[in-house]
């Protein structure tokens, strides 16, 4: 379990014998685990813009898991959140998952269960982590450069696109060769798989 070991797993929970057992038993299925048992210790030293999987208690001393989640989803995080708690009801958990929690446990937690719910999220966050930095390169280019992306896309050929925008056939060529660089593609396939960021609902023109 290679792989697993390489991730980052977070378990934020107060209580310092809950959180040995769910390391030692974490520790079995490969998973190096991080515990920190204040929500806002771990908001304050782990890097929030990296991808992982932070496994929340729902009721702690100070922030609860449910404010950590929040403050996460105000972040933009891409960090999955699975709620493992010993006070769950239905209605927290359907607020759990209305505010993005990838899966929900109550204490007690069987391993194999709680390690197929941290794999399937910690390759949500891979995914995650992908659309929200490809995405910020997406939003970093001009309008120009997001026509010609659009276009190229759509299979327009350099004289194809200098004729439907009136320009120089060198012009399109600048431009196409700004958008490869600015997105860090080098192939036609790239950049198709990066297309879909392109129109966003929220960032509809």
């Amino acid at each position: 379990m290679t792989l697993a070991a390489q991730q980052k797993i977070y378990l934020v929970d107060d209580d310092e014998a809950i959180a040995d057992s769910l390391s030692f038993l974490l520790e079995g299925f490969g998973y190096q685990v991080v515990w920190f048992d204040d929500g806002q210790q771990f908001l304050d030293t782990v890097d929030l813009s990296e991808p992982g999987c932070a496994i929340l208690d729902s009721r702690m001393p100070g922030l609860s898991g449910q404010q950590v989640q929040q403050l996460l989803n105000e972040t933009a995080s891409p960090l999955s959140v699975i709620f493992l708690t010993g006070h769950g009801d239905v209605p927290m958990a359907v607020d759990a998952f209305k505010n993005g929690a990838f899966d929900f446990f109550q204490k007690p937690v069987q391993g194999k269960a709680l390690a197929e719910a941290i794999d399937k999220g910690l390759a949500h966050s891979e995914r995650q982590s992908w659309k929200l930095k490809h995405q910020a390169l997406i939003d970093s280019l001009t309008d120009r450069e997001k026509e010609i992306f659009q276009l190229v896309v759509n299979g327009n050929t350099n004289k194809q696109m200098a004729e439907a925008l009136f320009v120089a056939v060198r012009t399109i060529e600048v431009h196409r060769a700004k958008v490869m660089k600015k997105l860090g593609a080098s192939n036609m396939a790239q950049l198709l798989k990066l297309a879909p960021l392109l129109h966003r609902p929220d960032h509809e023109e």
